[in-house]
């Protein structure tokens, strides 16, 4: 083949997409535990963060100023659904169309809470991204403990194995004891952290200030952001207490 047949054949190619500072799977519990409004404000408290200012300027200040987000919605062992397909989330625009895609999907599934399979599936999901980002993340929100499917810790472990840190979001309203469960057998990995919500009243509060944590990529090994106790004490949300 001469030069020319493979400068031809290259440009044929479709162009490597630039490389994001971080790769955030937005896994969303949608068991059976989870009514429809609790389901309405679980979307609409992604869709508020990712319209935020302060959201959008922690990703306008990172090295690539760009981030890749897909969600998930989960519940029994097979059932895993991306919602959102791969978006590149980089100013005001693309947060506000990211945020749109969110608020138009519809409820997927009503099963059991297959922590462990939700965690499988959305690793899976980093296999179709384009490019490749500096961190990767999973950021799973739930309001119970797993009561199916392979256990959430070895599935955890497998994943920090391979470089993936697990975020965990805690719906306490249920289960007040999610939290220990949630810091035992879901978060781990390079910087991961816990963030409690009391109720889901406070999950869009919640949600920005864990997606500013996650994308700022705070250098603490793992933190426990300040536990939101209910609407009138959601400010609580900012205070941080370090986690050895």
């Amino acid at each position: 083949m001469t030069w020319v047949a493979v400068l031809l054949a290259l440009a044929g190619l479709p162009a490597r997409a630039a490389d994001a500072d971080l790769a955030l799977v937005m896994a969303i519990d949608v068991s059976g535990s989870i009514d429809p409004g609790e389901y309405r404000l679980q979307h609409e408290g992604i869709a508020r963060a990712l319209e935020n200012p302060a959201v959008l300027s922690a990703i306008a200040g990172g090295p690539h100023a760009a981030i890749d987000a897909t969600v998930m919605e989960w519940s029994d062992r097979d059932k895993q659904v991306v919602i959102v397909p791969w978006m590149r989330i980089s100013d005001k625009a693309s947060g506000a169309a990211f945020a749109a895609k969110v608020r138009a999907a519809h409820r997927t599934s009503n099963g059991l809470t297959a922590i462990g399979d939700a965690l499988l599936a959305a690793a899976a999901t980093f296999k179709t991204l384009p490019d490749h980002p500096t961190r990767r993340v999973i950021d799973l929100s739930g309001d119970g403990m797993a009561n199916i499917g392979p256990k959430p810790a070895d599935v955890r472990d497998a994943l920090v194995a391979q470089g993936i840190s697990v975020n965990g979001l805690a719906i306490l309203q249920n289960e007040p004891w999610l939290s220990t469960y949630y810091d035992q057998n879901v978060i781990g990995g390079q910087g991961s952290f816990l963030l409690d919500v009391q109720n889901y009243d406070t999950f869009a509060q919640a949600m920005q200030e864990k997606l500013i944590n996650e994308i700022a990529a705070l250098p603490a090994h793992r933190k426990r952001i300040g536990r939101a106790r209910g609407p009138a004490e959601s400010a609580s949300i900012s205070n941080l207490t370090q986690m050895q």
